[in-house]
C-alpha cells in the first residue's frame, strides 16, 4: 500500500492493505528446512582455547531427512583424556582429519539457507561463530532454534526428569540414543525437535514464528486469537485491544503494528496482566501513523481519553499538582490542581503531591514568604494587625500580618523567588547545600537526606517548567528529520502540542509539502501555564524529538529559548546522587558522600 502524502492527528485511520504475504502470515513449519547440528569439543569455551573435534548435522524438512553431514576435525592440540573417554574420539582418530579452517566452510555450505537447530544452541553456535570470526569469515544470518530452551517451556517433570538430550530422546522415543558423538546426537535432536513440534501442533503452534516465541504461560485460547492481528499493517501506529462490548482494554504503540500485536498471541509477551487482557479481548483496532512520534502522542491521548484498565501509566494526566505564586498584595506559594488565567506564576506539573510538597518545602526554606492561606489587606497594620505566627518567631516568615515588613521589601523577596523558579535557581541550590553541609558535618545524615530530596524535587521541577515553557510559548515550531529510509519526517508543533505529522514522499517538492501540512494542521489556541495545550508527557515527547540528533528547524514562530543559567545545569548532580542511592553502597558511606556531591555549582 502506498503511504498517504501526509497524515494529520485529526484524521480517521486509512484502510489497511487487503492482501498479505506468506511472511506476514507466518512460515509453516512443514515448509521450513532445518539443519540440526551438534559438536564435540575439547572443552567448554572456544574463547578459553577449546577446539572442535567433530561436527555432525542432519538437514530435514517436512519430517523427511534431506541429507547428513559428518566430519572429524583435527584440533591441532592434544585431546584431554577425560574428553576422549567421554566421546570416544582419540588423538589418533583426528590425526588425519581436516582442520577447522577446512571443516567450517564445508559445514556452512551444507547448512546454507536453513534454520539452525541445536540442543543448547548457544554452545554449538557460539563455537561455530567464534571460529568463523577467527577465519575472517562473515557469519551467515542464520535463524537459530534451541531445543533445550523450547523443551523447558513444554516438557513437564511427568514427561522427563530433566531437559538433557538423553532424557528427552527417551521421552520422545528417539530411534537414536545419544552417545556424545556429533552425528548420533544430531539425529537424536531431530527426533526431539519433531516430538516437540508434534506436541505444540496440538495447541495451535504451526509456524516458525510461533515456535520461536512459544511459552507455556500463553494459553491455547490466547493463541487461537492470533487472527486478530492479521488486519493490521506493518507500519508505525497505535493499537487498541477491545472487549466484546467495544470497551478499550489496553492501548499500545509500535513501529510495526502487526508484528507487535501478533506477539501477544505467539507468546513473546508473558506478563500475567497482558495474558488476562488478551483472554478478554475480542478485537484489535489499529491506527496507522505517519511517524513514530505521532504514534506515541496518539497513544497518550487515547489512554487519557479511554483510561484502559490494563494501562498502568498515563491514564490520568489531569491528576497533577502545581505550585502557584499568587498575585495579591502579599503573595504566597500555594499547592493547586488547576492552572487559571490569573497572570500568576506556576511551577510544575507534579505527578505526585508528595513530590510537590517537597519542592514547596525547599522554596519555603529559602524564601521567608508567608505560609498562611488567608487574604491580607494591603496595610494589615492599619486594620489592626494580628499576632505573628510561630514561623515568624523562628525567622522563617517576614510576618506582613503584624507590619514587620514593608511592601517593597516583601516584593523584593518575591522577585528573588520568581527569578529562582523561572530563570536562575542558584539561590535555592546554595541555601540548601549549605544546610546539608552543616548537617553532614554533624553526622545528621538522615536530616541531610530530607533536604537533599527537597532540593532534587525543586531542581527537577524548575528544569521541567523552564523546558516546557520555552516550547509552549511558541505559537508554532516546524521541524524535520531524515529517517532511516532516507525520507524526511516533518512535525508541526503549536504551543507544545503536536498539530500535524507527515513524511515527504519521494520526488515531492519539500516546500509545497510543508506548506500544505501547516495549512491542514490542527488549530491550537494559547492558554495559561507551563503546558497550555497538551499534557506534560506529550510536550516532553515532542521536546525529546526536537532535541534529538539530525533535527532541522524549518520555521519557529516566537522565541524558543531556555535560560542559560537555568535549572537544567544542576540535573546531572542530582541524577548522579539518585543513581548512587540505587547502588549497594552502605547507607553510612552513601550519606557521608552527600555533602561532597552537593557542592554548589558555580
Amino acid at each position: 500500500m502506498e503511504p498517504t502524502p501526509h497524515r494529520f492527528l485529526g484524521e480517521a485511520p486509512g484502510r489497511w492493505e487487503s492482501q498479505r504475504s506468506f511472511d506476514e502470515l507466518g512460515r509453516p513449519l512443514r515448509d521450513i528446512t532445518f539443519c540440526v547440528v551438534d559438536l564435540e569439543t575439547t572443552g567448554g569455551s572456544a574463547e578459553g582455547g577449546a577446539m572442535i573435534t567433530e561436527i555432525g548435522a542432519v538437514k530435514v524438512r517436512g519430517g523427511e531427512v534431506l541429507g547428513e553431514f559428518q566430519t572429524l576435525v583435527n584440533p591441532c592440540t592434544e585431546i584431554p583424556a577425560f574428553i576422549a573417554v567421554l566421546t570416544g574420539i582419540s588423538n589418533s582418530m583426528v590425526a588425519d582429519a581436516p582442520p577447522i579452517e577446512s571443516a567450517l566452510p564445508a559445514f556452512l555450505e551444507f547448512a546454507a539457507g536453513t534454520v539452525l537447530v541445536a540442543h543448547n544452541a548457544p554452545f554449538d553456535v557460539g563455537f561455530l561463530r567464534y571460529f568463523a570470526e577467527q577465519q575472517g569469515r562473515a557469519w551467515p544470518r542464520f535463524e537459530v532454534l534451541d531445543t533445550a530452551k523450547l523443551a523447558r517451556r513444554v516438557v513437564t517433570r511427568d514427561d522427563a526428569p530433566n531437559c538433557k538430550l538423553s532424557s528427552l530422546a527417551k521421552a520422545f522415543n528417539s530411534t537414536t540414543t545419544p552417545n556424545h558423538r556429533a552425528l548420533s546426537d544430531a539425529r537424536a535432536t531431530v527426533d526431539v525437535l519433531h516430538g516437540l513440534m508434534e506436541r505444540l501442533g496440538g495447541v495451535g503452534v504451526h509456524t516458525l514464528e510461533e515456535l520461536q516465541t512459544f511459552s507455556s504461560r500463553v494459553t491455547s485460547a490466547q493463541r487461537r486469537k492470533r487472527h486478530l492481528a492479521e488486519a493490521l499493517p506493518h507500519a508505525p501506529g497505535v493499537y487498541l485491544f477491545r472487549d466484546d462490548r467495544s470497551r478499550v482494554l489496553y492501548v499500545g504503540t509500535s513501529r510495526d503494528l502487526r508484528t507487535r500485536v501478533r506477539s501477544y498471541f505467539t507468546a513473546s509477551e508473558t506478563r500475567s496482566r497482558m495474558g488476562e487482557m488478551v483472554g478478554i479481548a475480542s478485537s484489535v483496532d489499529g491506527i496507522e501513523c505517519a511517524t513514530a512520534l505521532e504514534a506515541e502522542v496518539r497513544e497518550l491521548r487515547l489512554i487519557a481519553e479511554h483510561k484502559p484498565k490494563y494501562n498502568r501509566r498515563s491514564r490520568f494526566p489531569e491528576k497533577v499538582h502545581f505550585i502557584k505564586l499568587t498575585r495579591e498584595p502579599w503573595p504566597r506559594l500555594s499547592l493547586v490542581r488547576r492552572v487559571l488565567d490569573d497572570d500568576a506564576d506556576y511551577l510544575g506539573p507534579f505527578s505526585s503531591k508528595k513530590t510537590a510538597e517537597k519542592c514547596l518545602a525547599a522554596l519555603h526554606e529559602t524564601f521567608p514568604l508567608r505560609q498562611c492561606s488567608d487574604r491580607l489587606p494591603r496595610d494589615p497594620a492599619a486594620s489592626g494587625g494580628r499576632a505573628p505566627c510561630v514561623l515568624a518567631e523562628m525567622d522563617r516568615c517576614l510576618a506582613p500580618c503584624d507590619g514587620s515588613v514593608d511592601e517593597s521589601a516583601y516584593a523584593a523577596v518575591v522577585r528573588q523567588l520568581r527569578e529562582s523558579v523561572l530563570r536562575r535557581p542558584d539561590e535555592v541550590v546554595e541555601a540548601i547545600n549549605a544546610k546539608m553541609a552543616v548537617l553532614a558535618a554533624d553526622e545528621r545524615f538522615e536530616e541531610a537526606g530530607v533536604h537533599r530530596d527537597r532540593l532534587a524535587a525543586f531542581v527537577r521541577a524548575a528544569a521541567r517548567t523552564q523546558r516546557l515553557s520555552a516550547l509552549t510559548r511558541c505559537p508554532e515550531v516546524v521541524a524535520a528529520r531524515r529517517q532511516d529510509d532516507g525520507r524526511w519526517a516533518v512535525h508541526v508543533v503549536r504551543y507544545g502540542r503536536l498539530a500535524a505529522a507527515g513524511v515527504i514522499p519521494p520526488g515531492a517538492d519539500a516546500h509545497s509539502y510543508v506548506a500544505t501540512l501547516r495549512l491542514s494542521a490542527e488549530t491550537v489556541s494559547p492558554a495559561p501555564g507551563p503546558v497550555p495545550a497538551a499534557s506534560a508527557e506529550e510536550t516532553e515527547k515532542v521536546l525529546r524529538w526536537l532535541e534529538s540528533p539530525g533535527i532541522r528547524l524549518v520555521d519557529v514562530d516566537g522565541e524558543w529559548t531556555c535560560p542559560v543559567a537555568g535549572a537544567s545545569r544542576h540535573l546531572a548532580i542530582h541524577d548522579a546522587v539518585h543513581q548512587s542511592r540505587l547502588s549497594l553502597v552502605p547507607f553510612g558511606e552513601r550519606t557521608r558522600s552527600l555533602a561532597t556531591v552537593h557542592q554548589p555549582v558555580r
